[in-house]
């Protein structure tokens, strides 16, 4: 970036580190923190919208919608994170290539398992091979995305179908005495007070997802970890032309501070949001805060 920088070895100290941290591969760096915030901005929702699903699945009154729900909400939950995270990327990839070569290359003439690969036309393949690198990298997160999103769905579910439980049923025949439908009563009565409840366990939820987002390395998505372990390493010779010892330590350690930064910040949000929620609220004892 500075045109000091061309020549290294002629550096001084605080010359080195202002040519080293401006290199391409530290905005690389930088960038990934980007990837984790989208990541995180795009999963919540999309996560809490399959909560919701779930847990109106898990309360509804038609028995196999409930045993799906209930279903949706035990397996997920029992399962370890990692082993969902490595299974729904390789099943999502694979049943998309699958629906596109059914539907693109019908005269297709061989089996699409053959022992252990899984082979499908040219046509259906997702990227194509043809497609720049970028198309690969934002395919590749969208995956880890969604694969997120259906993992802390079903957390968020179980959050939102206890929150729903808890609020009192009283209140429900009430309102159905006064008029309402089922239906309306859910929305208008049910929905509403159900987020007070159901705040705490979100904003532990919120906190889990934030220490989950590394395994966006696992992925295959080059995240904030991946950059700090390939940046720190002194042995790494895509990096050489600054060459340093082991930084790991330091790389970690700033990360280590962003991640308590960043979960004090969401501490304080949630907190603030859950007294704005229960303002005004009747709460199980009768009462109203």
């Amino acid at each position: 970036m500075f045109e000091f920088c061309a020549n290294p070895d002629t550096l001084g100290t605080v010359q080195w580190f202002a040519c080293y941290f401006t290199t391409g591969k530290l905005f690389n760096f930088y960038g990934a923190f980007g990837t984790v915030l989208v990541l995180l901005l795009i999963t919540a929702p999309t996560a809490l919208a399959f909560g919701f699903l779930g847990a109106m699945s898990a309360r509804s009154h038609i028995a196999p919608l409930s045993w799906l729900g209930k279903a949706y909400i035990a397996i997920v939950r029992g399962v370890p994170d990692i082993a969902f995270f490595m299974f729904f990327v390789i099943a999502l990839d694979q049943g998309f290539e699958y629906l596109r070569h059914q539907a693109l290359c019908p005269d297709w003439d061989q089996p699409i398992r053959q022992g252990n690969d899984f082979i499908v036309c040219q046509a259906a393949k997702l990227p194509l091979s043809t497609s720049p690198q970028w198309i690969h990298e934002v395919y590749g997160f969208l995956l880890a995305v969604l694969t997120f999103s259906i993992v802390f769905g079903a957390f968020a579910a179980n959050v939102l179908f206890g929150a729903m439980r808890a609020v009192p049923r009283g209140q429900m025949e009430t309102a159905e005495a006064y008029g309402m439908s089922h239906r309306q009563a859910f929305w208008r009565v049910l929905v509403p007070q159900m987020w007070m409840y159901a705040m705490p366990g979100l904003g532990n939820l919120w906190m889990i997802l934030i220490k989950a987002t590394p395994l966006l390395f696992l992925l295959g998505v080059e995240d904030i970890v991946y950059w700090a372990r390939e940046l720190g390493s002194s042995v790494n010779p895509r990096f050489s032309d600054y060459p340093h010892g082991d930084w790991r330590m330091g790389f970690f350690f700033f990360l280590l501070v962003f991640y308590l930064c960043f979960t004090r910040v969401s501490e304080i949000f949630f907190d603030r949001l859950s007294r704005r929620l229960a303002h005004g609220q009747a709460i199980a004892t009768g009462g109203a805060s």
